[in-house]
């Protein structure tokens, strides 16, 4: 079976693609035969070695996949060979054959595609815990959204919608804005060509932004945190823009509002119950259409390395997958 692989920490243009012996799967492990991978944001940064999870080398990237099972290990229950299923790794999904525990694993509904499958895991369970756990989003407040157009972004702004919030989208270009609109964005602004503090006030007035989802960090965290509401809640979800901000706890003094961290690995392995009722709800909308994931483009796996570059280039809207 074929496999990207990491040899060496760096640049996607350092990923190779080799064949490897298919894996054997172990107690509790069944190997799953890899239909479609989702690339996200975490990849570009494994890879890099500058994220949070550090895997030894050689490894392959890749958190998303769905499949179908080809083998199960011993003592394996509820899942069988054939069984079509979803599951969220901590890398190693891109190749066509990975082993995976079953508590990784999630059935995959009859109504579900590979492709949309493979896509909402990681960005879509991201944000719905963020808004509905961590910020307690309610119906009729206004929710601010930084790096919207992009699959942890755009899953926000769906969400917030569907969630009743009058959802405000910020991104670089006019193009990813009208993405947003079609997504459900009430407002929008383009945080590259326009006053970002000014278009805020003329949005929400002095009262300020109830949520603000923040996936990017860099030059944009302090003017969403300044436009804050009084009870406010300010998600810090990732760093898109690189740079990691700093605050004045002035700010936060002033304002009355709570900065909360969003990590979904946490919330799945501390909170389980509730991730996998999470799981089960967006499963349901998306299964009735009620959420879309966009997926922008599609990638052989041999091809892998320009899928994480193009991330990484901040050159996506929505999601890319590898179609193996």
């Amino acid at each position: 079976m074929r496999a990207l692989l990491c040899k060496a920490f760096g640049p996607p243009e350092t990923l190779v693609v080799e064949d490897l012996p298919s894996p054997t799967p172990g107690a509790d492990e069944v190997v799953v035969t890899v239909k479609v991978a989702g690339v996200n944001f975490p990849d570009t940064l494994t890879i890099q070695n500058k994220y949070q999870f550090k895997p030894k080398l050689p490894f392959s990237p890749g958190q998303d996949i769905a499949g179908v099972i080809k083998e199960a290990g011993p003592g394996v229950s509820g899942f069988k060979v054939g069984d079509r299923v979803i599951a969220n790794l901590t890398h190693g999904g891109f190749r066509e054959e990975v082993a995976v525990q079953t508590s990784r694993l999630v059935p995959m509904p009859g109504g579900l595609d590979y492709e949309n499958a493979a896509s909402f895991c990681l960005p879509y369970t991201t944000s719905y815990h963020a808004l509905k756990d961590c910020a307690n989003l309610q119906q009729g407040e206004s929710l601010l959204v930084l790096g919207a157009s992009g699959g942890a972004g755009l899953a926000a702004v769906e969400l917030g919608k569907l969630m009743g919030a009058r959802v405000i989208a910020c991104a670089s270009t006019a193009e990813k804005l009208e993405v947003c609109r079609r997504y459900g964005a009430d407002e929008v602004i383009n945080y590259e060509t326009e006053d970002m503090r000014g278009r805020m006030k003329e949005l929400v007035g002095e009262k300020g932004v109830d949520v603000t989802y923040d996936p990017v960090g860099g030059k944009y965290s302090e003017p969403a945190l300044r436009s804050m509401a009084r009870k406010g809640r300010y998600l810090v979800v990732g760093f898109a823009a690189g740079p990691i901000p700093s605050f004045a706890l002035n700010l936060i003094l002033l304002k009355c509002c709570a900065v909360i961290g969003v990590r979904r690995g946490e919330f799945r392995l501390y909170e389980r119950e509730v991730y996998d009722s999470n799981m089960r709800q967006l499963m349901d909308w998306i299964v009735a259409e009620k959420l879309r994931p966009l997926i922008s483009a599609r990638y052989s796996l041999e091809r892998g390395a320009e899928a994480i570059n193009a991330l990484m280039t901040r050159q996506v809207m929505g999601k890319v997958v590898i179609v193996m």
